[in-house]
């Protein structure tokens, strides 16, 4: 039976997200020993992929991370708020005119355009005081950062600012997931050639990062003097392929109580569509949870979970608050626990086999269980910020 938070006027439905923080310790400590003596950057933007930023982020620091990265002002000041003092990137450029919450949240931006950088350095003039920024150059991600033709005239212009200390140098691999692809090379050329290109404006900095999970696990020259860790840390590979790259522990265990169970009739039709029937006569169970909760529709009669030990079929559309799972002859009562994702003793549902059904990402599943799942941390809040 899954046990609630013990809180008052709390959540009553029977079904929370486990969240290990010992499993957190565990992933960090041994990525940090794997790329060494590179830093870890730990990465807890949308509140820690699900698993809740202050406690993840504690954790991670008490394992040994020396930053932590967030993608929202937001997320930043969360953090600030719970007491946690680490040195923080801002990974994202915010608006222009959120120049003041970034320097008073005490945040190292990226920087990578000429109206943000220039927000910097009138606030940071105004206090009276340099602003550390790390410059994110677009080595071939395509999505974020300082253009490969801009890259001489952008330095050039942070050169010419002492109220902007670049204490960092970044970018981002595309495919790093993707052992052997062209492209990891191509932009680790690139990313030398900005690096050389910023020695040559004087530019010193201190803290060279590029790898994410993909690259800390496969490609040792990319680590410099940092990593930045995020699902890695969470204790799912980035990628099917990297699955054996390293022995992560799930920090997830998802898991809820059945809530109804009935025996029903061969061939009797389940959830919207009747897009399943029963086809011996047989157990359905109810589990309460759906796709509001993060659980995907595409999961409709391809997932599986695992009840009483044994991995059983969804049956049926997921529907917004509830599936359906079928057990066949076994005895099923309400209360029994099932396991969505995690393990139960021999048997285990991972968020990459999730993602393999909903044609997605291990990154995609973990970060969308819904805030109205509660979170339980099993092993406290670790020390550490």
């Amino acid at each position: 039976m899954t046990h609630l938070p013990d809180d008052a006027g709390g959540p009553l439905r029977p079904a929370v997200a486990e969240i290990d923080l010992e499993a957190v310790d565990h992933n960090v400590r041994l990525l940090r020993e794997r790329v060494a003596p590179a830093e870890v950057i730990a990465v807890v933007k949308a509140d820690a992929y699900g698993h809740g930023a202050v406690p993840v982020a504690r954790a991670a620091l008490g394992a040994g991370a020396t930053w932590l990265a967030v993608a929202l002002v937001e997320e930043a000041e969360e953090l600030r708020a719970a007491g946690v003092t680490v040195p923080m990137l801002l990974l994202s450029e915010p608006p222009p005119a959120a120049a003041a919450r970034v320097l008073a949240a005490d945040l190292t931006p990226s920087v990578y355009t000429p109206i943000f950088a220039e927000a910097l350095r009138v606030e940071a003039a105004r206090r009276g005081r340099p602003v550390r920024v790390h410059v994110n150059a677009d080595t071939g991600m395509g999505r974020v950062g300082v253009a490969r033709t801009d890259w001489d005239g952008f330095l050039r212009t942070l050169r010419a600012w002492p109220d902007l200390e670049v204490q960092g140098l970044m970018s981002h691999f595309a495919c790093a997931d993707q052992p052997g692809h062209p492209s990891v090379r191509q932009q680790q050329q690139r990313f030398e050639e900005f690096l050389q290109l910023a020695r040559t404006h004087g530019f010193d900095a201190t803290l060279v990062h590029a790898a994410n999970s993909a690259a800390a696990l496969t490609i040792d020259e990319s680590h410099y003097d940092a990593v930045r860790l995020g699902i890695a840390m969470y204790g799912a590979p980035p990628s099917p392929a990297l699955a054996s790259a390293a022995e992560l522990r799930p920090v997830m265990r998802l898991v809820a109580d059945v809530a109804f169970a009935k025996r029903v009739g061969a061939h009797s039709p389940i959830s919207y569509g009747h897009s399943w029937s029963a086809p011996v006569a047989g157990v359905v169970a109810t589990v309460p949870l759906g796709y509001a909760d993060g659980v995907p529709r595409l999961l409709s009669n391809r997932g599986e979970v695992v009840l009483s030990g044994v991995r059983r079929p969804i049956v049926g559309a997921v529907t917004m608050d509830m599936f359906m799972v079928w057990c066949g002859d076994d005895q099923v009562d309400v209360g029994d626990q099932v396991v969505l994702l995690g393990r139960q003793e021999d048997a285990e549902v991972t968020a990459t086999e999730w993602a393999h059904h909903a044609d997605t990402i291990a990154y995609e599943i973990l970060s969308r269980i819904a805030p109205r799942v509660p979170r339980v941390y099993l092993t406290g809040q670790a020390s550490g910020g």
